[in-house]
């Protein structure tokens, strides 16, 4: 069995949850080989001290692995939490006797209980666990294959580099839609959730019904300058649909001097302040 390559990657972590578990498994230390052999043979007499000891050491392992799944449907917390049960699978199973490492054994386990929970939970229908494995090789290599390129591989280059076929990968594409509730927890904030960002109705009405009443209290404001001083803060803030035009453009459409416009738009800029420090709520009525 190939032994377990860790490597880097980008790694979500906007949880403090997931934060305080990755710093408590990086302080965790490591075993050799003999006290692993040693461990193991307490485990199948029913030691749970050695089997809790075991399994500590190999957090880290499970986080390396996890890390790979990451971006198909579950977050991280949940991919670490499913690869903990697998390493504790086969904490259980493991003979020392066979002559490898701890987690060469254990790493097949974690894999698997991780993709499993990928294919049931991310999925309407469930994909056989044969497909999971060729979706995950296949995001790996288009990975690289876009680092290469520098740019996004298409599907024939895809297949070329994975040694596969075409209608192959076409084919899992069209069979690799994956559900997600709406319930999952966006950025750090555990009160905001998928459904805060999607459309919705009612809030679309309260912003219409915001903006119509910005744009009711701006015409009042304006209804109270000069002709002339509402056509130049029209004009300069682009309102009522027009373009918003520089004083220069405005003095040359009004026949006046630029600094002439200046003085207006500050002048009425002055009053409509004034007006509402006066009176804040004159734009009810």
């Amino acid at each position: 069995m190939r032994n377990l390559q860790i490597t880097h990657s980008i790694t979500d972590t906007e949880s403090s949850v997931v934060s305080t578990y990755l710093l408590e498994v990086a302080r965790t230390n490591l075993i050799g080989p003999e006290e692993e052999a040693a461990l193991a043979r307490r485990i199948k007499t029913g030691d749970a001290a050695a089997l809790e000891k075991l399994i500590k050491a190999n957090l880290r392992f499970v986080i390396s692995v996890a890390k790979k799944y990451q971006g198909q449907g579950l977050p991280l917390a949940d991919l670490i939490s499913e690869g903990n049960a697998g390493l504790i699978k086969a904490a259980r199973l493991f003979d020392e006797t066979r002559g490898f490492r701890f987690i060469s054994f254990a790493v097949w386990w974690i894999r698997q209980s991780i993709m499993l929970a990928i294919a049931e939970q991310t999925r309407m229908v469930r994909l056989p666990m044969n497909r999971i494995n060729l979706l995950t090789k296949m995001k790996s290599c288009a990975a690289e294959l876009e680092q290469r390129l520098s740019r996004t591989p298409e599907i024939g280059e895809l297949a070329e580099f994975m040694e596969a076929r075409e209608g192959q990968l076409y084919e899992l594409l069209g069979s690799s839609g994956r559900t997600i509730s709406f319930d999952v927890q966006i950025g750090s904030n555990e009160d905001y959730t998928l459904i805060d960002q999607l459309w919705n109705e009612e809030h679309l009405a309260d912003r219409l019904l915001e903006q119509e009443s910005s744009h009711l209290a701006i015409a009042q404001l304006l209804g109270r300058l000069t002709p002339r001083e509402r056509e130049v803060v029209e004009l300069c803030y682009g309102l009522n649909g027009q373009m918003q035009l520089t004083p220069e453009d405005i003095a040359g459409q009004l026949g006046i001097t630029t600094e002439r416009v200046r003085q207006l738009k500050r002048s009425s800029v002055q009053k409509m302040a004034a007006m509402i420090a006066a009176h804040p709520g004159w734009f009810d009525n």
